[in-house]
């Protein structure tokens, strides 16, 4: 398959982050990935099992699920168009802890994580900036999943949703924002009821705190959500 049209997208992943089509033709010669169609609902990694391979989408859009003891699943992360999965995992001997489903139609490319670890002397400078990039990305993953952990253990719903709200803002660098989740997807992420979700938004509305539209939210207080991250 020619991966060509995909280069700008590729780029702009942590993993082959800014190297130009030369390098990318270079790497993905001597890698040969692997590339997969999902249709919606299909799993492009099964809770487990084993991976050796780190998982780029191309298109579409997955969700990472954890299983809970009483059987249902939780949304650890949505990923669109760029977004990395397995390069945690397939460093390791230890079998994934999370299912990742196609959400919509996907197209995904898989990099042979031994050969990302044994560099090939054709890539040169190529590959050490891949080994850097890959290190960087798995650092990030780390402070992501300890954000995650600071989040989930605030016993309060609405500290929950402003600690959220302000991390959101702060990526977007603005108090106006788009998020990927639906509402039954940020209730799972915050681990609590929709409804009780929907009813906390409200009273946040109508205390003056954000607005929300769809999947945007509209932060009108920031200083009241820091403090209310304080109680």
């Amino acid at each position: 398959m020619d991966l060509r049209p995909y280069y700008p997208l590729l780029r702009q992943t942590s993993l082959l982050r800014l190297m130009r089509d030369d390098e990318l033709d270079r790497m993905l010669t001597c890698f040969a990935p692997r590339v997969r169609r999902y249709q919606k609902g299909e799993l492009l990694l099964l809770a487990g099992y084993e991976t050796k391979e780190v998982g780029i989408l191309l298109e579409g859009k997955i969700t990472a699920l954890k299983n809970t003891p009483d059987g249902a699943s939780v949304a650890i992360t949505e990923m669109g168009p760029g977004g990395l999965f397995g390069d945690v995992l397939s460093g390791s001997s230890e079998k994934s802890p999370v299912s990742v489903m196609a959400q919509t139609e996907s197209l995904a490319m898989y990099l042979p994580y031994e050969k990302i670890i044994h560099p090939c002397a054709k890539l040169h400078e190529t590959h050490l900036q891949l080994l850097q990039n890959l290190v960087l990305t798995i650092s990030n993953k780390y402070f992501a999943l300890d954000r995650r952990v600071e989040l989930l253990i605030c016993k309060s719903l609405r500290t929950r949703i402003c600690l959220w709200l302000l991390e959101q803002a702060a990526e977007a660098g603005q108090a106006t924002f788009a998020v990927p989740l639906t509402r039954a997807g940020l209730a799972e992420y915050l681990n609590c009821d929709r409804s009780a979700l929907s009813r906390e938004l409200g009273r946040m509305q109508r205390e003056g705190l954000i607005e929300t539209f769809r999947g945007s939210f509209k932060i009108l207080d920031t200083e009241r959500l820091r403090r209310a991250c304080q109680e």
